[in-house]
Parts: C-alpha cells; structure tokens; sequence
C-alpha cells in the first residue's frame, strides 16, 4: 500500500470510541503522526451495540472528572470538528428508596457541585413533576443531573476519527495487528497483515479483545489483562402514544430514569423506551474451553435471554406502567468486558517501558471523551490533571487469574449500582493472598479486608458479635465492629498490640552509586547508615507522587517499603529511572511484617528477644525474636512507642504466637486508621495523590530546596514557594453526628466551597471525629470554624495547630 504508514510515534490498537478520542487527543496536543489500527470498521467492538449513555454521576472522584469532561466535549464537539451528532443532553433521575441511598445521593451530589455540576436532590413530588409516568408512592427521593444524556455511538467514535485525521492523524482500517516486537531502545514495531509499523508508544485500546492483544507484551515484561466479558441485554420497546403526546406537548424527552435500588436504566427512545438491567443472576461468556472467544466477533450479538431479566422487566412495569402498554421491538445482547472492579484499565501498562492501556471500559461512551484527554497526558507530559489511580492498570498486581476476574466481573455487574459502604467487604474472589499467619487470625476473629489482593484483618470480632454482610450497609460508624475497634485502640494507647501486616511493598536497592541516585530521585534528604526515614517522590509539577520508608544498610544499600497497594507503581518509579549498574529486587512475597506497639511493647519484646531495645525512634537492626531471626525497624504508624518486626514467612507463625502469647491484642486495620489520622499521618492516594503538590500536602520539612541533585519537580516546588501555596493541609476536629467525612467531602466557609477532606475518621484516643484534608491558604489558621459537608448534612470543623492531635511532640513515640 502507498499510502500504509510505515513511521508513527504512537500507535493505538483498537478503533472503538475510546481508541478514536485517544488519537483525537494526542493530535490535539500536537502529536499529529500518530496511527490508530482497527481490524474491521470503527465501531465494530462494544461501541456499536452500546447504548450511549452519558452520565456525570459516580463516587469516584477520578471518574466523575473523566465523565464530566466527557459531557463538555460532546456538547462542543460536533460544531468543533463539523461533523452532525445526535446528542440528546436530557437530563436523569436516579430513584431512592431508601434513607442510605439518599445520603449517597448528597455525597455525589456534593462531589459534583465541587466540580461546577449543579446536581438536585428531589422529592418524591419534585420527581414526579420532572417525570409524570411515574409512580412515587414508595420512594424516599431522587438525585436530578441536568447534564446526563445519551449520544448516538457511531457518529460520536465518527466526529472523534475526523477531528483527529484533519489534524494530520491517520486511521487504518480492515488491517488488524497480529504482534508487537520491542526494541533495546524502548521502541515498538507493531506488525499487521499489511506491514509493519515502527513507533514509539503502543496503545492497547483493543475492548473486549484487549486481552488477547496483551498476551503480545508478556515476552517484554507484561501480564494477563485482568478481565472478562459479561453478556449485557437492553430491549427497545415499541412506540407509546402517550410518549410521543408528552413529547410533542412539551417539545423535550423524558428525562433518562435509574431504578439504582432495583438495577436498571429506563430511557426514552424515540417515542417508546430502551430498559437497561443488570440482572443478579448475569452471564458470562468467553469464561470457559468450550466457549472460546472467537477471532472475530465484530458487529454481532448473542441471542436473548429474557429469562434472567423478567423479574427486572417487571418492576420497570409497575415503576412506569406506560412501559407495560407496548411489546418489545429488539432485544440487543451483546459483549462488554469488565475489570475486576468494574473500571477500566487506563495509563502505563504494567512493567512494559512506553506502552499503555485504554481498555476494558464497561461505560465507554460516557468515559471515552475524558479517557482520550487522559491517556494522551498520561503519553506525551508523563503525568495527568486530575490522580488517575482509580483507573490506573498498576492497582492490579500478580493475583488477577481467570478465575479471581470472572468471579469479580459477574459481581460487580450484579451490583452495577451498589452502595459502596465504608465498611462493606465484597466476598467474591477471596482470599487470593495471605500472609504466613492468616489462619491463626482466622481463629482470633478477623474480620477480613483485601489490600492489593492480600486478605488483612480490619477487626476483630468477639462471640455474638454480627459479622455478616448485610451489617455493613450503613454509612455510620456505629455497628458490631465500633465497640471492638474501641478496644483495640485503646490497648495500643495503654498497652500492646500487635497487627499482621501482610504484603507491605518491599525493594531492595543495591550498588555502587545507589545513594546518589536516591538523592536525585526523592525530594529530601536520605537517613545514614542504621537508621531509616520517609523519602517522598514528586512529578514534574511539584506534586505528590508517592511516600516510602528508607531504611538504609550501608553506604550503598536500601530497602524502600511502601504501600501495599503501591507495589507496581513504586517499583515502576525506581525501575524506570534506574541507571545501569544498580540492581532493584522486589522482596514483597517473601516477608511477613507485624506492627507491635503501645506503651508496653518494650517490656514485651524485650521477653522474647536479644535486639538492643534502647535504640533510638527510627533505627533498625537485625535480631532474634521467639528464637528466629527478624528485623526491627523502631517507627510505628500508629503514633505509640512500637517497632515493625519483620521475618520470613516460615519463621512468623512462631514469632507471632510467641507475641500474643507474651499478652499483645490483635488489632485491625480500621483501628490502624483511628490511631494514624490521630496523628496526622498521611495515607497513599487518599492524602497523598497527584492531585497536591508537596507545600500544599504540608510536606514542606520532606523538601530540600538546597540540595545540589535536580530531583523531579524541584523547579515546580522552587516556583510554588516563590509565589505561595493557593491551598494548604490542615487537620479539623469536626462536630459530626454518627458518620465521619469520606474521601472528597467539601468544605464550606460562608456559603462557598472552599477545600475537600482527603480522610477521615473517628479518633478514639481523642474521642473526636477527625479528618485530614486542604483548604484555601488563608483559611488554614488553628481556630478558623469550618464546615465539612458529610453525607449532605454540614458539620461545624475546627483547624487545628499544625501537629499531630494525640501526642503533639511525640514523646509516647520516642519513649
């Protein structure tokens, strides 16, 4: 072919709608020759049988950016590129019917008025007014989007491939990819039926056969996508009188109904309905050997199966009767695949150098606009707007199987419009790993959580006390666990506990010139031989990429700890910067670490071991406890006198019984949380995210500004202190009532927005709810009465003095 594009700089496999936004965004940031490859006709995949549903709504702050700038692109984009779209901006309801989904409602709600949306909460009665076929008597209310919508599909993935081929992009289709080589450079020849394509990014935007696609990265350092399809089913009803009389009388469509409660969507579509369910008892395919995926299944669907869904159909019925008056026109039962979680997989690929992911979108068209921004900053500035890791494909590590993905998949699409309760476990695909002493846990009553696959326990539970899920559906703090979370608290203040910590991420950092590439990495100082302190790792702009623990062993040798859910990303840092000569290790799976601390924990180890318990507050050394031999790193997150002990896993379960033996109590993560807020201390991707800089984290003391090494960012941080931080990091004491402000509540100051909270919880040493979060620079004043708006009700806060609320100047730390 004369015109085949031998040359790109990036290369994207997949032409759905968000392979389309992604080539039409790297144009627009200037990256013009760049080439996108789909096997058949644009569209072919899960974009041409999709819905094109456009909503804001989510709780995810990430993906509720993503979806509104979806919603402000589409509106323009059709006069930008000329090109026509039928673009429907109706508006939706989403029905309550209950008081739980109502303060839901208020959180999402208050999350889009932060970002400039002006969400309603409604009556039963205003409900009925925005929506006369409806019956209202059992509701509690409803949250009202102005900006929600639908797009037709086609002609957006269309507007999108032409905006991006008149700015100098090209698009190849009928020409599927059949491999990928990679080069010692770092560079990528992506092959195809009709030639080869030398570049220098690749994109797997591949869908539902993303998969497939990135089984050609394994031999470069890539994993199994974790995914899988789920069968999906939306009818078309045929026309209604009485909707085409409303339309005309009023010259507007209905507003797109949710029954959330009851899991489905129920649009106007031309003068009858589109009902969407996702039905408990779903389908996957593709799952098994004798349902193979086929080589290709481009614009076909599966057969109805209207079996599973009548029970759904039926209350959409009586919800809107009008919907019971016509029969069915189509059925349309096609392929959408699924994360584990329900969000698709957007930025680096994992341990493969400039490759990346676009894949896996359960809800496509409604993120596929902010999806194109993203990847194409994630490409070519290294770094987003907005923090991403909720989509980021490095959330997932190494226990993603087939059967962990397709477990996950059916249950989140059983539960497409779930609560997310603070202190719900979902129990599909469980216990993926555990650590060395998970069955004594077990028997100790832990209630068990999953941190990056890794089964910990969040508490302890006691005879009698309720454990089921069904608990756990409340936004309140109060339920079986408080009491137990109490006590645990309050043995580390008084006594000693102790807490398995199982997959703490864990590298070793090795050879001549270790520390001087340390030192043009982190942002501060490095601790010497012996001794150990945080390093934090900024991006370009000066913002909070990631924290770690810097123990140091020698002049040139380091092991770096961070976050469990950290272990890709952070190994990625490093990884990815390091100079030849220098060996990085990653050691996660083969230690167990247990958290010993309280006021007693001294006494207690000193019974079980030889280690020099006088050292001093951030020191480490190598010891015998219960007769095996461990490491002891004197630093405790929970803010009391304590040590982290780590060890092989073989020699744990004796060191762990000997502790609670010798009189330690087990505690929990949620414990852990309460005593670290009390103390200010930061979690990752919740206080410490892309979207702060270092001044605005409160992480000054972490910088050193005077340092010769350039490390990332330093300008940025230089800049920003020149000029004066715009929002500052403060704690707040809040007069709440029996729920405590999550991620992303706003903070108010005379009737305007003025920051967000970035934790929050109930700090049982200081019997005070506390979060942790930003506000405006000159608000950020001990004293200054706020207020945190919690679940729709706007609770007075209280700045604090720029310490730590329980031991101010850490001498329960130091003892």
């Amino acid at each position: 072919m004369v015109d085949f594009p031998s040359k790109a700089r990036v290369v994207i496999i997949g032409g759905g709608v968000v392979g389309a936004s992604s080539l039409y965004h790297l144009a627009k940031k200037g990256w013009s020759d760049c080439v996108l490859l789909e096997k058949n006709e644009l569209t072919a995949g899960s974009t041409w049988h999709a819905a094109g549903n456009v909503p804001t709504f989510s709780t995810s702050w990430s993906i509720m950016n993503m979806q509104r700038y979806s919603t402000e692109l589409y509106a323009r984009l059709g006069d930008e590129v000329d090109y026509p779209m039928n673009y429907h901006v109706t508006g939706s309801i989403r029905l309550a019917h209950t008081a739980e989904r109502m303060q839901e409602f208020e959180r999402a709600a208050s999350m889009g008025r932060y970002q400039g949306m002006d969400i309603e909460i409604l009556t039963p009665e205003e409900t009925k007014e925005r929506y006369p076929f409806l019956e209202t008597h059992d509701m509690a209310g409803a949250l009202y989007d102005p900006h929600d919508g639908d797009i037709d599909p086609a002609q957006l993935t269309q507007a999108l491939a032409k905006g991006a081929r008149d700015m100098g992009a090209k698009i190849v289709r009928f020409c599927p990819a059949t491999g990928v080589t990679q080069h010692d450079d770092g560079s990528w020849t992506v092959h195809t039926d009709k030639g080869d394509i030398d570049c220098d990014y690749v994109v797997n935007a591949a869908g539902y056969y993303a998969q497939r696609v990135g089984e050609w990265f394994k031999p470069f350092g890539g994993r199994t996508v974790p995914m899988m399809v789920m069968s999906h089913q939306y009818l078309l009803s045929e026309e209604i009188p009485e909707i085409e009389a409303y339309t005309k009388e009023t010259g507007e469509k209905l507003p797109l109904l949710r029954d959330v409660d009851v899991s489905y969507y129920l649009r106007q579509e031309k003068h009858g309905f589109n009902l969407g369910p996702y039905e408990p008892n779903c389908r996957a395919h593709w799952e098994t050997a004798d349902d193979p995926m086929p080589e290709d299944f481009s614009f076909q669907l599966w057969q109805n199966d209207l079996d599973r869904i009548e029970d759904i159909m039926m209350d959409a019925m009586e919800r809107v009767p009008s919907l019971a008056t016509s029969g069915i026109s189509r059925v349309i039962n096609g392929p959408i695949p699924y994360a584990p979680d329900g969000l698709p997989l957007l930025g680096p690929m994992p341990g493969v150098k400039n490759a990346f992911e676009a894949c896996v979108f359960t809800f496509g068209i409604a993120q596929g606009g902010g999806a194109g921004k993203v990847l194409a900053e994630w490409i070519v500035d290294g770094q987003t707007e907005w923090d991403m890791w909720a989509v980021d494909p490095r959330r997932y590590t190494d226990y993603t199987d087939h059967d962990y993905c397709v477990q996950k998949g059916k249950e989140v699409y059983g539960n497409e419009y779930a609560m997310h309760f603070p202190h719900h476990e979902w129990p599909a695909g469980r216990e993926k790993k555990v650590g060395a002493v998970h069955t004594k846990v077990m028997e100790l009553g832990g209630v068990m959580g999953v941190y990056n696959g890794w089964e910990r326990a969040n508490w302890f539970a006691q005879e009698g006390d309720d454990t089921s899920e069904k608990s756990t559906h409340t936004w309140s703090r109060s339920g079986p666990w408080q009491q137990r979370i109490k006590e645990e608290c309050e043995a580390v203040r008084d006594g000693v506990g102790v807490l398995d910590l199982p997959g703490f991420s864990r590298f070793n950092l090795t050879g001549e010139g270790a520390a001087e590439f340390l030192r043009g990495m982190v942002t501060g100082g490095l601790p010497k031989a012996g001794r150990m302190n945080l390093v934090y790792f900024s991006d370009d702009r000066g913002r909070i990429l990631t924290e770690m623990s810097c123990i140091r062993h020698g002049e040139d040798h380091f092991t770096l700890i961070t976050a469990g859910a950290a272990q890709w990303h952070d190994f990625e840092i490093l990884k990815n910067a390091l100079p030849t000569g220098l060996s990085l290790t990653d050691h996660t799976t083969e230690f167990g670490t247990m958290i010993v601390t309280g006021p007693k924990s001294r006494d207690l180890l000193a019974s079980l071991s030889d280690a020099d318990l006088s050292l001093g507050w951030l020191t480490h050394q190598e010891a015998t406890v219960a007769g095996k031999s461990a490491f002891l790193a004197r630093v405790s997150f929970a803010g009391e006198l304590g040590w982290e002990v780590h060890c092989a896993n073989g020699d744990q379960p004796a060191i762990y019984a000997a502790i609670l033996e010798a009189g330690a109590k087990p505690f929990g993560m949620y414990a852990l949380n309460s005593l670290r807020i009390e103390k200010g201390y930061r979690a990752w991707k919740g206080d410490l995210s892309t979207d702060y800089s270092l001044l605005e984290g409160g992480l000054e003391r972490f910088v050193k500004l005077d340092k010769p090494q350039d490390f990332p960012g330093k300008a940025a941080i230089q800049s920003e202190k020149q000029q004066g931080v715009k929002k500052r990091f403060v704690t707040l004491i809040v007069e709440t009532g029996d729920a405590d402000a999550p991620y992303m509540s706003c903070i108010w100051k005379d009737g305007e927005i003025i920051g967000e909270t970035t934790s929050g919880d109930w700090g049982y040493r200081v019997n005070a709810s506390v979060a942790l979060g930003t506000v405006r620079a000159d608000l950020a004043v001990p004293g200054t009465k706020l207020e945190v708006e919690i679940y729709g009700q706007k609770c007075t806060a209280v700045v604090q003095e720029d310490q730590p609320l329980w031991d101010p100047a850490n001498e329960r730390l130091r003892a």
